[in-house]
Order: C-alpha cells, then structure tokens, then sequence
C-alpha cells in the first residue's frame, strides 16, 4: 500500500527543482498534492507533468494574503492538511561589503517570513499526526562566501522548527527540517558557478552531490507514519559534508 494513501499535502516551490521531486514523490505514494509557485506558466508545465492528482495555486509566500488564498483552496477541495512542505526559497549570491537592503529584505521575506507563515496559516486545517516538513540546508551551518545571508536564513528556519516542536502537544502536528546539501537544481545552477559546485562536489564523502530524487526520498520518509517519533530533528541528506 502507498505509504502516503489518502492524506493531503501542500507544497510550497513545487513548480521545478526539488519541491517538483517532492510533489512527484508523494503523488506516487498516493498523497492528493496542491503545489505552490510565483509563476504560472512553471506551474501549469508542472500539473501537465504530474497529472490530475496535484493542484497548482499560485501563491508567493513572501505576501501573507496568498498563503491565506492558498489554504482556502485547500480547506474547499480537500477539507484537511496532512503534510506540509515549506519549501519555497530564494538564494542570492551578494559579496560582504555589497549586500544591498532590498537582497536582505527578500531572502529574509521568502525564507524566514514564508516560512512563518505557510506553517502557521496551515494550523486550522491540519489533522491530528500531520507532518510539518521545512526545507533548510546544509548551509545553515557550513555558510560559502556570498551566501551569508542565504545561510542566516535557513540557520533562522532551523531554528523556527526547533521551537515549533514544542507546540507538537498543542496543535497535534510533528515537525522537522530537511537539510539538503548541494543538489544541481535550476535555482542552484543559476545560483553557484560550475568550478565552485566542482571544487564542493570534492568534499562530499560520498564524492557526488545528490539528486532531487533523493531528497524527495527523505522528504516522504519524514511525511510518512514511519517517521512518527520524529519531531524537532534535523535530517541532513548531504552525502556526508556537513557531517564530517
């Protein structure tokens, strides 16, 4: 039996990379899945991917009114929330000493204040045992030159779950981040030259990076029932990096 039947799952960034994975994952493990994105043409080409089973709804979760829009499609097609993905994030490459307010304001805006929110407006529709699943990385603790910024954020949403799985009790939910390493994606491709993701893929003890595929893997791992003693953890799928 799939090992997401019948629950329901948002998604936010589920248009292309790893929140596509993501969302392609749980599908096939049987989950009714919406998708969230800023565009909708990425999204649309994603439903035609996916298939019936998965809603698009664009939504950028930056602006609170959207998430709110986003979740009152949920509650009218599908009643409930069983996981939730926060995965929706943006990188900027800003050398220290040329950081500029409007880079802070949007990394921080995306990152940190979307993922606020994309959690907390799921409150009043998720079910008792739902999975909260934030995507963070590995650069919360290994921060690269120019991603400083980047790295506060993701070292501030690590943080958020950490104090979120004190309300597990209250609200009935288990949540976690999932702590992807380099993973060639279209956001990181644009994002990190090709000699720096070749000088990182040398110290990755695994001698690799990883792929989308893989950290969906872990991600419906976390969705799943199997993961149900698994509250306020960090689980790293890097190849070993920041591990050793």
């Amino acid at each position: 039996m799939p090992v997401l039947a019948d629950k329901v799952a948002v998604v936010t960034g589920g248009s292309s990379g790893i929140g596509l994975a993501i969302a392609r994952a749980f599908r096939d493990e049987g989950a009714t899945v919406f998708i969230t994105g800023r565009r909708k043409e990425a999204l649309d080409t994603a439903v035609a991917e996916l298939g019936e089973d998965v809603t698009a709804v664009v939504c950028d979760v930056a602006v609170r009114a959207d998430l709110e829009a986003l979740y009152e499609t949920v509650r009218e097609r599908a009643g409930h929330v069983d996981v939730v993905v926060a995965n929706a994030g943006i990188g900027i490459d800003a050398a220290f000493g040329a950081v500029t307010e409007d880079q802070v304001d949007a990394q921080f805006a995306t990152n940190v204040r979307g993922t606020i929110f994309t959690v907390q407006e799921a409150l009043p529709l998720l079910r008792s045992g739902a999975s909260v699943i934030v995507t963070g990385s590995t650069a919360a603790t290994r921060p690269q030159p120019g991603l400083e910024v980047y790295a506060a954020t993701k070292a501030a949403v690590h943080h958020l779950v950490r104090g979120w799985a004190h309300s597990s009790r209250r609200y009935g939910f288990r949540v976690n981040v999932l702590a992807p390493g380099m993973v060639p994606t279209p956001g990181l491709l644009d994002l990190v030259p090709a000699e720096v993701r070749a000088q990182a893929e040398e110290t990755i003890p695994l001698g690799r990076h990883g792929t989308p595929e893989e950290i969906a893997a872990a991600a419906t791992f976390l969705a799943s029932d199997a993961a149900s003693y698994v509250n306020g953890s960090v689980l790293a799928v890097d190849g070993g990096v920041a591990q050793v």
